[in-house]
């Protein structure tokens, strides 16, 4: 039988507490300290002018970069153990941003990456990573649609970037005109492509360009390069992960311009 309301204790104190304060909490204490905890919370936001960078292989290379300026570095103590390949790391480092050199000063030698527009920092990580793997020259970036070198992209790269240049350049074509300049062959990678890449004949320097996944090249890079190829694939999905594709194409360049200086 439900009870009545004067049957009900009446020195039941009413819950006004929020989640997470402690029993008995007035008002004003609840208010206090999430003020208080706001406050700490933002304490601890990096500058717009810093590089976050977290897990064993992102900070690990950045340590032991000379041209990498670290502010700050935390680390649990478990982090201290644990071996390079563990889930949790417990490891991370802010630091300031590598210097660049401007994209005049981009060695005429091997193979430089042009990225048109990706914004996804994983693939752009990954980019990165395989780029250090094949020694490219650099990766360029357009200032604007494409994420900082920081956070997750730093952490995908898994210390890539310590040993590739990033360039960011305002306006895309004019860049790739500059490159061209210099004497770069530049080579567009999209689906829609007239040649296929491992028939063209590629030289050093070579620039390759990569559009965003779905949009692909946009109309002017694509006027811009020397050639649009494509990647012809024996399967029955005939379109990869931007990051995958710079990785096949990387592959294929590096094994002609090998074969070219034999």
């Amino acid at each position: 039988m439900p009870q009545r309301p004067q049957d009900r204790p009446k020195d039941r104190p009413k819950d006004r507490s929020r989640p997470g304060a402690k029993p008995g909490a007035t008002h004003e204490q609840v208010e206090r300290r999430t003020r208080f905890e706001r406050a700490r919370r933002e304490s601890l936001q990096p500058g717009d002018d810093i590089a976050v960078l977290y897990g064993w292989h992102t900070v690990k290379a950045a340590l032991e970069n000379p041209s990498r300026r670290i502010r700050k570095l935390l680390a649990t103590e478990n982090a201290a153990r644990l071996p390079p390949d563990a889930v949790h790391q417990g490891i991370y480092a802010e630091a300031d941003p590598l210097p660049a050199p401007p994209i005049e000063e981009i060695s005429a030698d091997g193979i430089v990456l042009v990225l048109d527009q990706i914004t996804d920092p994983h693939n752009v990580g990954a980019i990165f990573r395989t780029a250090a793997a094949f020694a490219a020259t650099a990766v360029v970036t357009t200032l604007r649609h494409s994420p900082e070198a920081t956070g997750v992209l730093a952490k995908s790269a898994s210390g890539a970037l310590e040993h590739v240049p990033l360039i960011t350049v305002q306006n895309l074509a004019r860049a790739l005109a500059q490159l061209k300049e210099r004497g770069f062959l530049v080579v567009g990678l999209d689906s829609s492509g007239g040649d296929e890449l491992a028939e063209l004949p590629l030289r050093a320097p070579l620039a390759l360009v990569f559009g965003a996944e779905g949009k692909g090249l946009r109309p002017l890079t694509k006027d811009t390069s020397d050639h649009v190829a494509r990647l012809d694939l024996p399967g029955t999905i005939q379109s990869l992960n931007v990051s995958n594709a710079a990785a096949l194409a990387l592959y294929i360049a590096t094994n002609q311009l090998k074969a070219r200086s034999a």
